[in-house]
């Protein structure tokens, strides 16, 4: 494997592919030299950060044509109007 990436931190350099062992293995040190309701705490920390944030699209189509047709073509207009343009005097 070629590393085709460097990554500068703290003034040291780190390969692209190295890093993610880099990483890995620092968390392992830290970890283990919490005690155990530290350690708790970082699980729960890791494992709110495994969460996928948002809702799954499935759980959404029970609100499939809830929208009035009319109103989705007033917000359509709207998103088209307001994003479709460039104000040259906001840069």
């Amino acid at each position: 494997m070629i590393p085709t990436l460097l990554d500068f931190e703290d003034g040291v350099a780190y390969i692209d592919f190295i890093v993610a062992k880099t990483v890995k293995d620092e968390i392992i040190e830290q970890v283990e030299r919490l005690d155990s309701p530290q350690q708790k705490k970082v699980l729960e920390f890791a494992r709110q950060l495994a969460i996928p944030a948002g809702t799954p699209g499935r759980s959404l189509m029970g609100f499939v044509g809830c929208i009035d047709p009319e109103d989705l073509d007033v917000m359509s207009h709207a998103i088209q109007e307001g994003c479709e343009k460039i104000d040259q005097n906001a840069w």
